[in-house]
């Protein structure tokens, strides 16, 4: 009763084809196969180091004629 054998599997097998056809079981082992290629590609992807951080962006030191700017200096954490 634990375990099925071939011709269990068969028959299944049979009843499936025969409820959904042949055209809509190749559709969805195709859909299937580009998801698991899918799959593969992001997790390789996602195993590539990260690329190194945009660089910082840079405070010109030019005057401004307005009157409501205000001259800070900005400073990193180390």
């Amino acid at each position: 009763m634990g375990s099925f054998s071939i011709w269990h599997w068969l028959i299944v097998l049979v009843i499936v084809v025969m409820v959904f056809g042949t055209k809509k079981l190749k559709n969805v082992g195709t859909d299937l196969g580009a998801a698991v290629k899918g799959f593969k590609d992001g997790m390789k992807d996602g195993g590539t180091a990260e690329q190194p951080a945009a660089p910082a962006q840079q405070v010109s030191n030019t005057a401004r004629t307005d009157a409501n700017t205000v001259d800070v200096e900005a400073k990193t954490k180390s």
